[in-house]
C-alpha cells in the first residue's frame, strides 16, 4: 500500500485513551472511555454494532496516511479488542452495514495515482454466524452510484447508501467529488434494487454526511458539499414505505451546528450526531466538538455534553440505549487518534 500526506497535519495521538475522564451532568448525558483501539490509530473508517455487545470497525487511514484493510472488533463486556480477516481491498470511506450477523462493505474509496483517493465499485460480505475467516464477494455497486463516505441506513433487510464522495484529490483546494446519489442493496437476494425515481437522489449532494433510520423513516443529518469547509445543516428524510409517493424532503429542523465528517447514531426516537470538521473557530484545529441531538417525533434538536475530545472522520455505533464512538481526528483533515469512547444519553423518567 502507498501513502500520501493529508493537506493538513497527520499525527498519532496513541495513549490519549490510558485513563478515564471527568463526566458530564447527567441531564446532558455522560462520556465514559473504552479501551483505545488495537494496533493502531484509525480515522475515516466505518463502525457498525455486530452484535448486542460488541462492534466491529473496518477499513479506514492509519499514521502516517495509509489506507488499510484493517478490521477489528471490540467487545463490550471484556473491554478489549480482537482482529477479523482484514477486507479484500484496503479502503478508506466505506460503505459499511452489519444485517443479522453479517457485516456488509459497499464501496468505498481506495489510493489511486497523483495523491488521489477514488471510488471503487467493490462489495464483499463477512458472515460472523459462521467461521467468519474470509469475506465474500457481492455485486458490485451499480455503474454510475460507485462512492465511498455514503450515509447509511437499514431497513428490514435492505442497506440504504445516501450521498457520498466519487474522489478525494489530496492537495489544497484538490477536488472533492460530493453525489446526491442513492442506492439500495437486498441482503436477500443480495442484488442492488432500483428504487423509484422520487428515491434517487438527495435533496442536494453531500458527503461525510450522518445517516440513521428511526422507525420507517431514513434520516440523512449534516455533511459537506464539494469541500471541507462547506459544511451544511440540513436534515433529509424518506419514508421508505411510501418513498416512490413522496420522495426526499427537507425538514424544517435544522442543526445547530453545520458540520462535516460527523458521527450519527439512533438511540429510540433520537438521532446523536457527534464531532465533525470545518470549524472557523480559533483554536479548533477545524473540529468541533458538539454533541447534539434530532428529535424525530417533533423536528427540533438538543445541545448535550460535548465530546470530552473533539473529533471528525470517525463513526457511531448504538448499542444498549449508548453511542459508542471509536477513533477519528483531532485536526481537520486528518490526526487519527486510538482514543474511543461511549455516550450515555439521558434515560427518560417516569
Amino acid at each position: 500500500m502507498h501513502h500520501f500526506i493529508l493537506p493538513l497535519l497527520l499525527a498519532s495521538s496513541a495513549g490519549l485513551a490510558s485513563g478515564t475522564r471527568g463526566h458530564y451532568s447527567v441531564d446532558l448525558g455522560s462520556w465514559t472511555d473504552t479501551a483505545p483501539i488495537a494496533i493502531a490509530p484509525r480515522q475515516e473508517h466505518s463502525t457498525v454494532a455486530v452484535n448486542h455487545s460488541s462492534i466491529a470497525i473496518i477499513g479506514g487511514i492509519v499514521p502516517p496516511s495509509i489506507t488499510t484493510d484493517l478490521v477489528q472488533v471490540y467487545d463490550i463486556h471484556s473491554n478489549q479488542w480482537r482482529s477479523l480477516p482484514p477486507i479484500p481491498k484496503a479502503l478508506n470511506h466505506p460503505n459499511v452495514a452489519a444485517v443479522d450477523g453479517k457485516i456488509y462493505v459497499l464501496g468505498g474509496l481506495a489510493e489511486t495515482a497523483n495523491s488521489t483517493w477514488g471510488a471503487v465499485s467493490n462489495c464483499w460480505v463477512l458472515d460472523l454466524t459462521g467461521d467468519a475467516t474470509s469475506w465474500r464477494a457481492l455485486a458490485p455497486l451499480p455503474a454510475g452510484e460507485v462512492r465511498g463516505s455514503a450515509a447509511i441506513g437499514i431497513h428490514s433487510h435492505i442497506i440504504y447508501l445516501a450521498g457520498g464522495m466519487s474522489v478525494l484529490v489530496l492537495q489544497q483546494g484538490g477536488e472533492q467529488g460530493s453525489v446526491d446519489t442513492v442506492s439500495a442493496f437486498d441482503t436477500l437476494s443480495e442484488k442492488w434494487v432500483t428504487l423509484p425515481e422520487a428515491a434517487k437522489h438527495l435533496p442536494a449532494p453531500r458527503d461525510h454526511v450522518g445517516g440513521a433510520v428511526v422507525g420507517d423513516t431514513f434520516y440523512v443529518l449534516g455533511g459537506r458539499d464539494h469541500g471541507q469547509t462547506n459544511v451544511r445543516d440540513t436534515v433529509f428524510s424518506l419514508e421508505l414505505r411510501t418513498m416512490g409517493k413522496g420522495g426526499w424532503k427537507t425538514k424544517s429542523g435544522r442543526m445547530p451546528t453545520a458540520r462535516g465528517g460527523v458521527a450519527a447514531a439512533a438511540v429510540g426516537t433520537k438521532v446523536y450526531t457527534f464531532g465533525g470538521e470545518g470549524n472557523p473557530a480559533p483554536g479548533s484545529n477545524g473540529v468541533f466538538n458538539q454533541t447534539e441531538a434530532y428529535d424525530t417525533e417533533t423536528d427540533t434538536w438538543e445541545r448535550l455534553a460535548p465530546m470530552e475530545l473533539p473529533r471528525h472522520g470517525t463513526s457511531a455505533a448504538a448499542i444498549g440505549g449508548r453511542v459508542y464512538i471509536p477513533g477519528g481526528g483531532i485536526v481537520q483533515g486528518g490526526a487519527p487518534v486510538n482514543h474511543s469512547d461511549v455516550f450515555w444519553p439521558v434515560k427518560k423518567r417516569y
